[in-house]
This record gives C-alpha cells, structure tokens and sequence, in this order.
C-alpha cells in the first residue's frame, strides 16, 4: 500500500469555502508523486474529475448540492486534483503531462480507494482522463455525467479553437501560461455569466498556481489537446471512444452552451451517449459555478438508477 498523508492546509478564507466535513488526503500514485483527493459522505461512489486548470474547488457548489438536498441518494463523493494541479504535486517536466499518464495517476488512486462500481462524473480534460482511466477497469463504471467536455478525437473537419492555437505559439505562450498565470487568471471569459468566477473565487482558482515554478501543467495540458491526426492524444481518445459509444449504463449531459471553448461539441457528446438525457444551460465553460443545481440533479438521477 502506498503512502497516505494529510493534504496541505489551505489559508483560512479559502478553507471556509470547502465543503464541511471533507477529507482531504495525499496519496502516492507513482513515479514518487503525490495525488490530492477530497471525500466526502458514504454510499454509493461518485468520482469527479476536473480539468485544466482549475482543481477540486470547482465542484464545491455540486457537493454542496447534493449534501444539501433530502431523499438524496447515499453518496461517497471523491473529487481529486490531478497532478500539476490544484494541491497534488507538480512535476516540472512538461512532456509528463499525456493523456495516458493522467489516466495511469487517477488509475493508481482509485486501485488504492477500491470505490467498486462508480458514478463518473467528468468535464474538460476529465473527461478523456477518467474514461482512459477506465478503459484499463470497465467493471467500475456504472454510471456517466458529462459536462463540457471531450469523449473522442475530433470529427474529421475539427479546427483548434483560437485558445489551442495560441497555446503552440513559441515564446507567447510561454510568456502568458508560466509567467503572468494565464488562463486561471482569465477564467471568467469563458463563463456565461462573467460575474460567476469573480473576487475570492477566483482568488481560489489561481491560488494552488501563484508561484511561477508550479505553472507547468496548464500550458503542457493545452498542447495536449490534438492539431492533427498524427497527434499522441489521438489513440487514447480513440480507446475513450470506444468504451464511451459501448457504455450501456445511465448517462447524463448538462452542458453550457456559452462555452467559447467546447460549446459546440454538444450534439457530438450527444451522438456518443445516444440514451443519455440532455440538460442545456446558458451557462459557460466552467458550469460548475454557474449551475451546480441541474448538475446535481444529473448526478442523483444516474445514481438512482443503479441502485
């Protein structure tokens, strides 16, 4: 059994915004790194996998959501930080930072939580990190709620997004992920609702990334969305496919449709998870904030359903 050992303490104003009762851990996932994760309740498993570059703050609302509400499915909720972000470790080397390795870190901590069959529910890089995860274990997963995000590689007529594209410029983007702490700084511009990430929220966001030497992960996790067919995310998301178009348990899409980023990839998320019902929102790329209610909702109704 690997190590395990108490998370970091966070600075009082941003621990008052955690949910109560939560436990956060370190756990050793390989290679000496250390992965964070957050639990919280007992019953049946949900796992929530955030992506880049926020962290586990970004479910917050959701737990509190599903805490909050009576007759409420007996939930364990587990939300980690992947590696390079949030309070799990940082590696410095850029190249770490594959589809396959995030899946090989989440991999390890749930072989070490033993959750048994899951509720996954995944948005942004999530998405492809926690179904290539459990490409490796299909008997754990029971259920499935996306919410912006990717399942597959992109259709045959895909074009980076302007973000992708400025995230491969030399020197620029170097200059705006490591040194002036872009995108976490921005994140508010890919929200419906701009006032949704604002003040101490978004203080929360950039703080696991405010010294320049842990800023690796946001810009290395932007390169690893694909700029051609020939790119290494593409085999991966070709594995996440396929278990995504043969996975038969109950599903849910709540989406944002303000997204700048991934908005338009709805109707083929959709395609991908044909029983799945569909919650749209006007709500932006990080819908977590802004519509932690419909998302809840999804989470208990895919619950329910296996018990």
């Amino acid at each position: 059994m690997s190590a395990v050992e108490a998370a970091p303490a966070l600075p009082g104003w941003l621990d008052a915004m955690m949910p109560a009762g939560a436990v956060r851990r370190m756990v050793e996932v390989g290679g000496g790194l250390r992965m964070c994760v957050t639990e919280i309740g007992e019953g049946r498993p949900v796992l929530l996998v955030h992506g880049n570059p926020t962290w586990s703050f970004l479910y917050r609302k959701v737990v509190a959501a599903l805490r909050q509400r009576e007759g409420r499915p007996r939930l364990r909720l587990i939300v980690p930080d992947l590696i390079g972000l949030g309070l799990s470790d940082k590696p410095r080397d850029p190249s770490v930072h594959t589809i396959e390795r995030h899946a090989g870190w989440l991999g390890a901590l749930l072989d070490q939580l033993r959750p048994g069959p899951l509720v996954l529910v995944v948005q942004d890089w999530g998405g492809a990190i926690g179904m290539r995860a459990m490409v490796d274990r299909p008997a754990e997963l029971a259920g499935l709620v996306a919410l912006n995000t990717v399942l597959s590689p992109p259709p045959p007529d895909f074009r980076p997004t302007t973000f992708h594209r400025f995230a491969r410029m030399p020197v620029a983007s170097d200059l705006a992920f490591r040194v002036l702490g872009f995108p976490q700084n921005a994140l508010a511009w890919a929200q419906g609702d701009r006032s949704s990430i604002r003040g101490d929220v978004a203080r929360a966001y950039r703080y696991p990334l405010r010294r320049l030497r842990d800023r690796v992960a946001p810009l290395a996790m932007a390169r690893m969305v694909p700029d051609s067919f020939e790119h290494p995310s593409i085999e991966p998301l070709r594995r996440v496919q396929a278990l995504t178009e043969s996975f038969a348990g109950p599903a849910a899409i709540v989406w944002g449709d303000r997204d700048p980023v991934l908005g338009r990839v709805r109707s083929w998320i959709a395609r991908l998870l044909p029983r799945a019902e569909v919650t749209r929102t006007d709500a932006g790329h990080f819908l977590q904030e802004e519509v932690p209610e419909p998302i809840a909702d999804a989470i208990a109704r895919v619950a329910a359903a296996l018990d």
